[in-house]
């Protein structure tokens, strides 16, 4: 029996929450034992991965629900308050690792710190290749779905990778003599955060307004629209993102000599084409302009 994208995206979230509580044991207790900073605001940023993919999670499952009679156009637009939910926890979560950071380089606390252990070093070399496949495989999910909040947490764990390589830097100057690095690598990596956060609040607050399809979405629903028998052309087509669906609305010229009957036929194909064709469609609204 074929999984529904809602156990898809389930399944693939309650592995990476695993992932995300293991990697986050992981650093907290190298950036302890090893004495780095830099490694134990990472730990928390590995923490909002498990966190944030709970927020997805009920996302994911409000989104699916079924349209009601509060609710006559579905639920997918819960996807996007999940992705500002979690653009809004990466905000937070960054400003706490920077100001950390920050703090420790004004107060001038860096030069004496002790030096991060090899096992930081590990501990982020780790994180970097674990949570750099582990986005790899949520943004194949996101695609195979196309889940909005699942990509945005695709990136989440993408951030948490190249944020690993600034902690990886850091510590790896601290050892070789510039303890600054340390701290300074917790700041970049606030600074990382905060421009996947705006990422993620940018696309979801798009689709919550109504913003149009890209221009290649738009090519193939002309292409699909003008190959249907007996339309003469398109006089108006607008879209608009609802969620992660798309909805449409169509103007066609058709012969002004055609019966009410073969008129209306003729827009139920191109009515038809459109949703079969192009599963991310919705719905599609085809009105008949006679020439």
């Amino acid at each position: 029996m074929e999984r529904t994208n809602e156990q898809i995206a389930m399944s693939a979230s309650r592995f990476t929450i695993c992932i995300a509580v293991l990697l986050t044991g992981l650093k907290f207790t190298a950036g302890i034992i090893g004495n780095s900073t830099a490694m134990i605001a990472d730990a928390l940023h590995s923490f909002s991965d498990a966190y944030t993919t709970v927020v997805v999670m009920i996302g994911v499952k409000m989104s699916n629900k079924k349209a009601d009679k509060e609710h006559p156009y579905g639920h997918e637009r819960f996807e996007c308050v999940a992705a500002i939910i979690l653009s809004v926890v990466l905000i937070f979560t960054g400003a706490g690792i920077g100001w950390a950071g920050l703090q420790q380089i004004l107060s001038g606390e860096y030069a004496e710190a002790e030096i991060p252990g090899i096992i930081a070093l590990v501990a982020a070399i780790t994180t970097i290749v674990v949570m750099g496949l582990l986005y790899i495989y949520k943004r194949n999910v996101a695609k195979k779905i196309n889940s909005g909040a699942l990509l945005a947490d695709a990136w989440h764990h993408l951030s948490d990778s190249l944020s690993s390589i600034g902690t990886f830097i850091g510590i790896l100057g601290a050892r070789l003599g510039f303890p600054i690095l340390d701290p300074l690598a917790a700041v970049l990596i606030c600074l990382f955060i905060f421009k996947v956060a705006y990422d993620i609040f940018r696309d979801a607050v798009g689709k919550m307004t109504d913003k149009s399809c890209d221009e290649e979405m738009e090519s193939k629903i002309k292409e699909i629209i003008l190959a249907q028998e007996n339309v003469k052309g398109i006089d108006l087509l607008k879209t608009r993102i609802f969620g992660n669906r798309v909805y449409v609305e169509v103007e066609i010229s058709v012969d002004g000599t055609y019966p009410l009957y073969e008129a209306h036929e003729i827009a139920h194909k191109v009515h038809d084409e459109l949703e079969n064709r192009l599963t991310d469609i919705k719905h599609c609204s085809v009105h008949v302009n006679p020439v």
